[in-house]
């Protein structure tokens, strides 16, 4: 399967907890004005790779605690999202996923998206609620998400660093 990606980054520490693969997925609808990732929106940028490409870099490296699909909105993809993010918690592996939807209005077809991902952060960046102090997203709206005690629940659960 192909995926547009607008870059790879093998060893992240700022895109989620401990050291992450991060996907920068190509193509966002949303253009939040002041978004950190403004060249990721062209839905037509970025480059095509295969998802396999990206799965056999992930499987390389022993270091990694996880992967985080972001953007551009990963979302617009989420075949190949849902592929990479099987693969990844096959191989022991947290999946962390940005979103510019809230949880409440994902889409149904995320579904089996999120019986991969443990972190979900959700909504639009919105730039009147910028915050430099936040950890691992960009605004006050924005929500850090543990989906599997979310869905386990049945309520919006926030993921805590501490036994996150």
């Amino acid at each position: 399967m192909q995926i547009r990606i607008a870059g790879l980054v093998p060893e992240s520490f700022v895109d989620g907890d401990g050291i992450r693969f991060a996907i920068f997925m190509q193509g966002c609808r949303r253009n939040c004005e002041g978004c950190h990732n403004p060249e990721t929106h062209a839905l037509d940028g970025g480059r095509l790779v295969d998802t396999e490409e990206i799965i056999s870099a992930i499987k390389k490296n022993p270091l990694l605690d996880g992967i985080t699909l972001t953007g551009g909105e990963p979302l617009l993809q989420i075949d190949a999202a849902e592929e990479i993010s099987r693969a990844a918690k096959n191989f022991g592996l947290s999946v962390w996923c940005y979103t510019g939807y809230t949880f409440e209005e994902l889409p149904s077809d995320a579904a089996p998206l999120l019986e991969n991902v443990d972190v979900l952060i959700d909504g639009e960046f919105v730039l009147s609620l910028r915050d430099l102090d936040l950890q691992f997203r960009g605004s006050r709206n924005q929500r850090i998400i543990d989906v599997k005690k979310t869905r386990k629940q049945n309520k919006i659960v926030l993921w805590s660093e501490i036994g996150g």
